[in-house]
């Protein structure tokens, strides 16, 4: 193994993966997001995030940034519907100086009600931004028509009126509830050793006593297709299409990267990209995504488009769905497919902040690390039939969500 695991005192897991590299790199993930949310309060979990960079019992705001700054070090965290990550990349002698700080914004932020109002004003600024930019905007709105009535639906961000509702005991509540140290994974990659390392995380973290997450989250059940449209002060027509997917545990889901990587993934040479933009030139940006959760899944299609070229695009895009559904791939097809995706994965290895989050996320997620080579072991026993039955059933028509930004007239 590349890598090891241990538990500190109150429950907190630890992933160390030795490098031999001045930089290293560090995360603390909690699993806690926008789907935890209440409807009232849209928007806490990220609103907690930039909270924590605000001031703890024994900084300010600028004693936090500058914590790690005054070192060279990067220090930042983002949120999605299921996590809160922060996470530093430093030279490897600042260590502790990271940890320290991780612990403290984490563990003992204070959320005074004058930066709380400060905070709400960038991210309203925050959101008016989003919707100024339809391209994102498009693809957080159709998951929330994938998942109407559901808490994955809902955007990160929140909406003005829940944001602006949220106090400081409504913050408190959701720490309470979902900053549990048995739902948290610090891990850390860089020249160290072992015990040393278990030492100073033992010494910084051990005086926080263990909590027990008790909340469970609903699974999304009950999928309708949808189809909106909505007019807006924009030039181009932007389009996303798709439907529910399958979740983190399915065993289908690796089937379903390689097909999503096949039809609109990273590159130039996905099948969408090469029939609508290199063969009609009609859409700039083409792609698919697919994004599995722990009890459901999404997989859409985006594109944007001049409004006299949408119908003309939309056709071939459900052209090259119809193709997947009904035409089995061939041996050499299947063959390139499978090679593009496990050296896009191997590649994937070299951002090691990014392979540090998401071994990370398997902790949460498996309680294990899923390496590189069980990946391959599992993309390369795919068959064109497996393939096909997944193109029947997540691109099958009559199952396709739609959802349209429209050009406003004049």
């Amino acid at each position: 193994m590349d890598h090891q695991l241990f538990h500190l005192s109150n429950g907190i897991r630890v992933l160390f993966k030795p490098t031999d590299t001045v930089i290293s790199h560090a995360c603390m993930l909690i699993n806690a997001g926008a789907r935890d949310e209440i409807p009232n309060h849209y928007g806490i979990a990220h609103f907690i995030e930039h909270l924590l960079f605000k001031k703890t019992e024994r900084r300010n705001t600028n004693q936090i940034l500058n914590r790690l700054e005054l070192v060279g070090a990067d220090l930042n965290a983002y949120t999605t519907k299921e996590y809160t990550c922060v996470h530093a990349s430093f030279l490897k002698e600042h260590l502790l100086r990271v940890m320290d700080l991780f612990e403290d914004i984490v563990f003992h932020s204070v959320f005074p009600e004058t930066e709380m109002e400060k905070e709400k004003s960038v991210i309203l600024d925050e959101i008016a931004s989003y919707q100024d930019s339809p391209e994102d905007a498009i693809m957080d709105d159709f998951e929330d028509l994938v998942f109407k009535n559901h808490s994955l639906g809902h955007n990160i961000l929140g909406i003005t009126t829940s944001l602006m509702s949220i106090n400081r005991s409504d913050v408190l509540s959701f720490l309470k509830q979902y900053y549990c140290t048995n739902e948290m994974v610090i891990a850390i990659t860089g020249k160290y050793n072992l015990g040393r390392l278990k030492l100073l995380l033992e010494g910084l973290f051990d005086k926080i006593g263990p909590t027990q997450s008790s909340c469970a989250r609903k699974a999304h059940v009950h999928y309708l297709p949808q189809q909106m449209t909505i007019t807006k002060p924009i030039v181009q027509n932007h389009s996303s299409i798709g439907n529910v997917a399958y979740h983190l545990y399915d065993n289908r889901k690796i089937g379903m990267m390689v097909l999503n990587n096949l039809l609109g993934g990273m590159g130039m040479s996905s099948r969408l990209n090469l029939e609508i933009r290199e063969k009609y030139g009609i859409a700039y940006t083409i792609e698919s995504n697919y994004t599995p959760y722990t009890d459901s899944g999404v997989f859409s299609i985006y594109y944007g488009t001049d409004e006299d070229k949408a119908e003309k695009a939309d056709k071939l895009v459900h052209k090259e769905l119809r193709k997947l559904r009904e035409n089995k791939l061939g041996v050499l097809q299947l063959h390139q497919a499978k090679q593009k995706f496990i050296g896009q994965i191997a590649l994937a290895e070299e951002n090691r902040m990014g392979v540090l989050i998401t071994m990370a996320k398997n902790i949460l997620d498996y309680g294990r690390v899923n390496t590189l080579e069980e990946i391959v072991e599992q993309v390369n026993v795919l068959t064109a039939e497996d393939l096909l039955a997944i193109s029947n059933e997540v691109f099958d028509a009559a199952k396709l969500s739609s959802l349209n930004f429209h050009p406003a007239e004049g």
